[in-house]
């Protein structure tokens, strides 16, 4: 595992898309696979800028989300579906074909085994990016989630669907999601772990330096043969590590 800290936002995120970058060439033939939320959206903007540029090659290219809410339909602007298509499959040119969010509106348990055969069928994952929720989650695996899991449905833990509030205008988040299991995330090739913020800090300090446990489901990521964390000062808190840049 490689755990570099930034001091601030542009060159952690150019650390960030240097490596997509890299492994998307590297791993050509498998999925990019995509995380949600504000942490990355510095690093679609940038991958979308080489991409429209000429920089990035992304034809053939497929994604693949890490999770969607229970209930949601890609026209809701709070689905992950929505996310993925507005934040990086239109700035990198994929077509909807090439991309596969779990469908939150559909028969949840067919849904599941199917995206586990979407993701077969597409070559897997050659670089999977992920954040980390403050309870240690990992996609939407809440803390004692098995290692073994496959894609499933989930119930949120109420800090998880307190953590998401501000997406929902209502306020009101779903209380179960769909997402991809922590076998599923670690079949990928590589993984790209970031974080931002203090809020953070503690369950970084958690998944990096305690035993794997599946009380923090990130720590698992201590198994990987190929893991990359990028953080920000505030997220690297809780460790003694030296600031790259």
């Amino acid at each position: 595992m490689k755990v570099d800290v930034f001091a601030n936002d542009d060159a952690l995120t150019t650390a960030a898309a240097d490596l997509v970058h890299l492994s998307i060439t590297e791993f050509a033939g498998r999925a990019l696979g995509i995380a949600t939320g504000a942490t990355p959206l510095g690093l679609y903007a940038e991958l979308g800028r080489r991409a429209s540029a000429g920089a990035l090659d992304t034809a053939g290219l497929s994604l693949v989300a890490l999770d969607e809410y229970l209930g949601l339909g890609p026209s809701d602007e709070a689905s992950f579906a929505a996310y993925v298509h507005s934040q990086v499959a239109a700035p990198l040119a994929i077509a909807s074909e090439r991309v596969a969010v779990l469908d939150g509106m559909g028969d949840a348990q067919q849904e599941c085994a199917a995206f586990e055969r979407r993701i077969r069928a597409w070559g897997g994952v050659g670089v999977q990016i992920v954040g980390i929720g403050s309870n240690g989650h990992l996609a939407f695996n809440e803390p004692g989630t098995p290692f073994d899991s496959r894609t499933h449905v989930v119930r949120l833990s109420e800090q998880t669907r307190l953590d998401n509030r501000s997406s929902f205008a209502s306020g009101a988040v779903p209380q179960f999601a769909l997402t991809q299991g922590i076998a599923t995330i670690m079949e990928a090739r590589r993984i790209l772990l970031l974080a931002r913020g203090a809020s953070k800090a503690e369950a970084i300090a958690r998944a990096l330096t305690g035993a794997p446990d599946p009380s923090c489901p990130a720590s698992v990521l201590q198994l990987h043969p190929d893991v990359v964390v990028l953080l920000d000062s505030a997220a690297a808190g809780a460790l003694e590590l030296p600031i790259s840049a």
